[in-house]
């Protein structure tokens, strides 16, 4: 069996009993929870790439916690432009710390080294990567096994994805992170990123890359230039990465999916083509 984790992201937390955007975050976080509890316990972990919160509030990482602790697989929980460090460090176990206090660290596993990033910024929404949190991915890098694989994590992608709102606020040193990465480029199995509230999947340099829609609301997709910067209600959904040692394969599941299921197979005694033909949508 490939081994599997989950990919959470952008949850967007407020303090408890707040609505944000005409949506219940907490209650959409809890279903995502229950789902994955149900479907995906055989799963190792799972890693929620940043926004935990909308304010950053300490309330808001106590509510973040509460949630997460009736999930019951491991979490690593990472930050996005809407944290704050201090508080989610303050608030959260399952939150890395480096020796320069930043929101990193790694995660050997039998598949290669997970890397986890911190690209807050405090002053902005767009990304950083400040000469500290570059050395110590540098030096992380260097110091694996030359035959050891990377798996790598981070809020805000090193690129554009199109959406031009969000290409504003990505990462602001994406030449400074490609120049460290470079020589482990053939080693970096996948790059899982948060921010964009989008379904995306490509590839970076040849590096195969991934993201999926937050918890609760969504950045609406439209690629003209001139488009203004829109939310939505689109459903969310979780990540469910499967990893072996020749692929690694990422489902994106719409866990408040309500549309009707149905066997492709006819009901006996029917023909397939007047069962497709003649089936009745109803639930």
């Amino acid at each position: 069996m490939p081994f599997k984790f989950i990919h959470l992201t952008d949850t967007h937390l407020a303090n408890p009993g707040l609505m944000l955007y005409g949506l219940d975050p907490r209650a959409r976080l809890d279903a995502a929870i229950a789902d994955i509890n149900a479907r995906q316990a055989d799963a190792a972990f799972a890693v929620v790439t940043g926004d935990l919160t909308h304010w950053g509030e300490p309330e808001s990482y106590a509510n973040f916690a509460e949630a997460m602790a009736a999930l019951k697989i491991p979490y690593i929980a990472m930050v996005g432009n809407h944290d704050k460090r201090v508080a989610c460090l303050d608030g959260l176990k399952a939150a890395p710390r480096d020796a320069n206090g930043f929101v990193q660290g790694t995660r050997t596993t039998e598949h290669g080294l997970f890397v986890f990033l911190d690209t807050l910024d405090e002053t902005s929404h767009a990304g950083e990567m400040c000469a500290k949190r570059l050395g110590w991915l540098a030096s992380t890098l260097a110091a694996a096994p030359a035959d050891m694989p990377f798996v790598v994590f981070m809020h805000h992608p090193p690129f554009p994805v199109g959406v031009r709102a969000m290409d504003e606020i990505a990462l602001k040193q994406s030449a400074e992170f490609a120049e460290v990465i470079a020589p482990y480029r053939s080693r970096i199995r996948h790059l899982f990123f948060g921010h964009v509230h989008r379904p995306i999947f490509g590839s970076y340099g040849k590096i195969p890359l991934s993201t999926l829609k937050g918890t609760n609301h969504q950045v609406w997709f439209d690629l003209d230039p001139t488009a203004p910067h829109l939310a939505s209600h689109e459903p969310p959904s979780y990540g469910v990465a499967l990893i072996d040692d020749e692929s690694l394969i990422v489902h994106s599941h719409d866990f408040l999916d309500t549309s009707l299921r149905f066997p492709f197979e006819p009901p006996a005694g029917m023909d397939g083509r007047d069962y497709a033909l003649k089936f009745a949508a109803v639930r």
